[in-house]
């Protein structure tokens, strides 16, 4: 297979990682400007969920842009926006000096950021099938590499963005991000790919709500995409609050930056090298106890760190948590590929995504004062034995044995 056949999926690669990196910076460096004013893990929680609330809406709208207006544009205009939404933090802070970059000002750009980060990886992710056709790859292949790429994005990213933080301060940080974005936006710019153009509308409503109403239906119908839907968005609404608030919260109070980058890059570097391994494994390990065996690693990697060990071992259960579920988003993506039609596939991604992101807000919401009030050990055990316990009802649902059925992709 020649080099030039692997040129778009090297492309779409190359993006999803640039893009990605500048996501992981900002994981870091808006809880750390919020935190690093007066340590309150309300105000983080309240930006952190400013940068989650959004993607609710947004990753259903952004499936609906990428039917609508061609995977291609979709990246592009969402790399542009999202840089642009990151760039305005240093920007205000040289025009109207630093104070003027408060809590309000950062959970605006932070939710300006989260709505148009979507449909940049929608786009991308919907791009897969026809560019792993043309490389000659499997489905199982590109979809491990591809998760296998975000993952790296977020080793890269958290790990850069300590280190900035630390030599060049939280706002100078952003200029950075901001960066990573415009390479993105170059490499698609430089993609040719069947299907990525402007779509074929005989196909689609002509109203965009009734297109998303029908990728609504769509999933709601397929029981084997409801349920799996309804996982994911425990598993985020239990997770998402341990990375953007907890963590961060343990760190600035004492004052560690660099070693909150670690702990993401550790679980970044778990899920990296669950997603490259997943290639491997399918082959001798089914969907279902794969999806299993992640939940459960989850949530007892959860548990351990909920009692505050010493840094090699968070490390470690960070890396483990990360291998365990490295292979989850791979399985997500080959149901959601295998099963929705060419047409309905931007819809179908955004649909599944915005439904994981649906809990985020509300564990936020719990996060932050209860860790104010309680403490963080307590706020940690209040996620982590829910997720144990999501782990062992996933093993007597028997829609999951779906995710092993032989499917013929549709046109």
């Amino acid at each position: 297979m020649s080099t030039g056949e692997r040129g778009p999926i090297l492309l779409i690669l190359s993006a999803a990682l640039m893009a990605g990196a500048g996501n992981g910076i900002s994981i870091i460096a808006f809880p750390w400007l919020v935190l690093q004013r007066n340590g309150s893990a309300l105000e983080a929680s309240v930006v952190a969920m400013a940068a989650t609330l959004p993607l609710l809406v947004a990753t259903l709208f952004a499936g609906a842009a990428v039917d609508y207006l061609g995977r291609r544009r979709v990246s592009m205009i969402s790399d542009l926006l999202s840089g642009l939404s990151v760039a305005a933090v240093p920007v205000i802070a040289l025009t109207f000096g630093v104070e003027a970059v408060n809590v309000a000002v950062l959970a605006t750009l932070a939710a300006l950021g989260a709505f148009f980060d979507p449909a940049g990886m929608t786009a991308r992710e919907t791009m897969l099938p026809e560019a792993a056709a043309r490389a000659g790859w499997t489905l199982d292949k590109a979809n491990s590499y591809y998760e296998a790429v975000f993952n790296l994005a977020y080793i890269v990213g958290p790990g850069i963005g300590g280190l900035l933080i630390a030599t060049l301060g939280g706002v100078n940080t952003m200029w950075v991000t901001a960066a990573t974005f415009a390479v993105s936006i170059g490499l698609i710019a430089a993609l040719r790919l069947a299907g990525a153009g402007v779509p074929d509308r005989t196909e689609l409503p002509d109203r965009v709500w009734a297109g998303i109403v029908e990728g609504l239906r769509f999933v709601w119908n397929l029981r084997v995409l409801r349920v799996l839907a309804l996982i994911d968005l425990v598993v985020v609404g239990l997770y998402m609050p341990m990375e953007s608030v907890l963590f961060p919260k343990y760190f600035t109070d004492r004052d560690e930056p660099a070693q909150l980058g670690w702990v993401l890059m550790a679980l970044s570097l778990g899920g990296l090298v669950g997603a490259l391994g997943y290639a491997v494994t399918s082959r001798f390990v089914n969907r279902r106890a794969t999806m299993l065996a992640a939940v459960l690693t989850l949530g007892a990697t959860m548990t351990v760190i909920a009692f505050l060990p010493p840094l090699p071992l968070i490390l470690a259960m960070a890396a483990i948590g990360g291998f365990a579920y490295g292979p989850i988003q791979p399985i997500y993506n080959y149901v959601m590929q295998t099963r929705a039609p060419q047409h309905l596939r931007g819809r179908v991604v955004g649909v599944m995504g915005s439904l994981a992101y649906a809990a985020g807000p509300v564990g936020l919401i719990v996060a932050g004062p209860l860790a104010d009030s309680a403490g963080l050990r307590t706020t940690f055990l209040a996620l982590s034995i829910p997720m144990l316990l999501l782990g062992l009802v996933a093993v007597f649902l028997p829609t999951l044995r779906d995710l092993d059925e032989p499917v013929t992709p549709p046109d």
